[in-house]
């Protein structure tokens, strides 16, 4: 009998993160898993542990595309889909960051959950911090311009999270920015389910799983 695995602690990742940071130039870090893992969570974690010093962020949710152009698109809800992010623009960025000059701020952009919008050059990432933490679901695809998101990243995390409790918290999330209780209900288990089952078929790609 194959026994679970014992859940990676946060102090543990903590160090691990660290270390990443103590390596000569620049590392980035991705953390990946299906919507509600605790990605963002995680990244936030790891920041305010190491300090702005050590970490910078620079989510990939940054570049959702923008709700006029889902709606043309027809694809206003879908949102959240592979297709519904700018996936070369988040390539680029990645790609700046591993490549950063050593007199030039990159401005990343941020996701604004009670805006549902993005915030360009929101996030300044200064050339001196040696780990950039970078969290989406899709870090691991092969599709479109992920391939090259990914070439940039040092090392890939996925988070692994009873999906009972993963859609608990997206039903939470869902309310806490406004959703109807049963629409957040609506959207966990049809959207944000299938989303969850394309990005956990890649989970075997990534350079570590860890368990929460």
């Amino acid at each position: 009998m194959t026994s679970e695995p014992l859940p990676d602690t946060l102090a543990a990742l903590v160090e691990d993160a660290r270390r990443l940071a103590g390596r000569p130039g620049r590392t980035i870090l991705g953390l990946t898993g299906a919507p509600g893992a605790g990605k963002s969570t995680l990244a936030a974690a790891l920041a305010d542990a190491l300090g702005s010093e050590l970490v910078a962020l620079a989510p990939m949710d940054g570049f959702h595309l923008d709700g006029a152009i889902l709606h043309a698109r027809g694809a206003r809800g879908r949102k959240g889909a592979i297709d519904t992010f700018d996936d070369a623009g988040y390539a680029a960025l990645l790609a700046r960051l591993r490549f950063q000059p050593p007199d030039e701020i990159v401005y990343a952009p941020r996701y604004d959950r009670d805006l549902e919008t993005s915030i360009g050059s929101a996030l300044p990432i200064s050339p001196a911090v040696p780990l950039v933490v970078t969290e989406g679901n899709y870090l691991l695809a092969r599709t479109g311009a992920w391939p090259q998101a990914r070439a940039a990243l040092d090392e890939v995390w996925f988070l692994d999270l009873d999906p009972r409790v993963r859609e608990a918290r997206l039903v939470e999330r869902h309310v806490r920015h406004g959703e109807d209780p049963a629409r957040a209900h609506e959207r966990a288990l049809g959207p944000d389910h299938d989303n969850a089952v394309a990005v956990e078929s890649l989970k075997e790609l990534a350079t570590r799983i860890v368990w929460l």
